[in-house]
């Protein structure tokens, strides 16, 4: 039950609104509960202040009377003590917050007794007004006596209204800083289960962008971010088959190319077994045993050159798993220029200049597809009369460096560093690549060539080549200058291939 209902984003969504709508109502009630505790003490400061005013007219009127002596000034003071014991006992419990309660007791019977006081003295005034006289002291101590615990409650009224605005104002602070948290903590929240995988995504993102088709791996309780994932990984297996169809597609395209030099390549030994065996059928009669023997040897020679020239066919074009092998980089290319051979132009020399003892790392089979599309794209670049040359060296921190060598480390700084390997370039004396185009010629489905002569797989499986080697490939071209292919194979036997490639 807990897992159904905390397994989605929507529900722990749904909780979050929840909760704050919680959080919110109890605020909300918190505050007015503040707001009516600050509307009592309000209450009380007024019926303070009125007790208070209440006890200033009296104060004034006794003045008035004990210097006039008047009637009115008698009857007012006595309808002000009168309203003053009157607000005592209607706001006995309020008065008794600010004061403990034999002091409100005390107080109103002060006021009681200064209206006995105040009515000894009128009577005085009326019968005996020079024996009046001497009760105007006693009436002052008395008035004061109560004057002084009235301003004593006004004192604590305001002190208590002080107190209660300070503690609404510490709880407003309180509140806010409460909203803050939990929403720094749904934020942290939404930011682990959300914004962390779809982080996770773009980074996924960029690197098969680069090329690197890897799958998401973390795990949630989510089942928006599980489906999510579960169909990106999808997505990306679906790519990968993609891609290998369009690395077959274009292999075939290779086939088709090599199948023409193939043909090419295979007349010369049938066309010369075709003539020792013609010769061989005219001999047969003449006993000379040496030149019939001779004649057979060249009749297994062209047999045992037409097998290998199949024998290649056939390993190019067989589809099997990646596997690494040492293989002379020299006679890979001579073999690969042999399949080629019918398909290069007379006008366009090819010239190797590879160490015959270099040896490369790699899967032979798809090194092979690409020198293919390298010098194919080589040589239909090139004018007639042009040369495309093949150059290849040792690289390593330990290798004497010339010209080629500091040119190659140039391009390739940073990368495979303290790493041994093989450097190579294949150029041409074409037209060039323009610049704006460059970036972009290892990307699948582009182009430069007319419609209908390319699909624009070449150079894309060219450069997914290389980098499942763990090498680097990137390009230079100048408009009227040719274009210049560099790669950089390193060895994985001397140390781990860090997959990288050059900017």
């Amino acid at each position: 039950m807990t897992s159904m209902l905390f397994g989605s984003l929507r529900s722990k969504i749904a909780l979050g609104y929840v909760a704050l709508g919680a959080l919110f109502i109890g605020l909300t009630v918190f505050a007015f509960a503040r707001l009516e505790a600050i509307e009592r003490q309000v209450a009380k400061q007024r019926a303070i202040s009125a007790f208070l005013d209440t006890v200033r007219d009296v104060r004034n009127l006794e003045k008035s009377l004990f210097q006039y002596r008047k009637q009115a000034d008698y009857k007012e003071s006595m309808r002000q003590l009168a309203n003053g014991i009157s607000l005592l006992g209607a706001y006995r419990p309020e008065f008794q917050e600010l004061a403990p309660p034999e002091r409100i007791h005390g107080l109103q019977n002060k006021l009681e007794n200064h209206g006995r006081l105040l009515t000894e003295f009128w009577q005085l005034v009326r019968t005996r007004p020079a024996q009046a006289k001497e009760m105007e002291e006693p009436i002052r101590e008395s008035r004061a006596d109560f004057f002084v615990d009235a301003e004593d409650l006004s004192r604590n009224a305001d002190r208590a209204l002080a107190d209660e605005l300070r503690r609404y104002r510490w709880s407003l602070i309180a509140s806010v800083a409460v909203v803050a948290l939990v929403v720094l903590a749904a934020g942290h929240l939404l930011a682990r289960r959300i914004a962390k995988p779809l982080k996770e995504m773009e980074r996924s993102m960029v690197a098969i962008a680069n090329g690197q088709l890897r799958q998401l791996e973390f795990r949630t309780a989510d089942k928006e971010i599980a489906s999510l994932s579960a169909a990106f990984n999808h997505m990306l297996e679906e790519l990968q088959a993609r891609q290998r169809d369009m690395v077959r597609s274009e292999k075939l395209a290779s086939l088709g190319t090599m199948l023409s030099g193939v043909a090419h390549e295979l007349n010369n030994p049938l066309s010369n077994i075709s003539t020792s065996t013609q010769i061989l059928l005219e001999e047969l009669e003449q006993p000379n045993a040496a030149y019939q023997k001779e004649l057979l040897v060249q009749i297994d020679d062209q047999t045992e050159r037409a097998r290998r020239i199949v024998s290649t066919l056939l390993e190019f074009a067989r589809d099997r798993a990646f596997r690494r092998e040492c293989v002379s980089l020299r006679d890979m290319l001579e073999e690969t220029l042999r399949l080629f051979g019918g398909q290069l132009p007379g006008s366009i020399a090819i010239r190797l200049e590879v160490p015959e003892a270099l040896v490369v790392h790699a899967d032979k089979q798809r090194l092979q597809q690409v020198f293919l599309n390298l010098i194919k794209n080589a040589v239909e670049a090139s004018p007639s009369g042009g040369e495309v040359c093949v150059r290849a060296a040792p690289f390593g921190p330990h290798e004497k460096p010339d010209e080629f060598k500091s040119a190659m480390q140039e391009r390739f700084a940073g990368l495979c560093e303290g790493i041994a390997g093989v450097d190579i370039e294949i150029s041409d004396q074409g037209q060039g690549i323009a610049q704006d185009v460059l970036p972009r010629i290892f990307d699948p489905f582009f182009s430069t060539k007319d419609v209908g002569k390319g699909i624009g797989l070449g150079l894309f499986v060219v450069h997914e080549i290389i980098t499942e080697h763990g090498g680097c490939i990137s390009a230079d071209s100048r408009a009227g200058e040719g274009t210049r292919f560099f790669i950089r194979l390193p060895d994985p036997n001397i140390v781990p291939v860090k997959q990288r490639e050059a900017a």
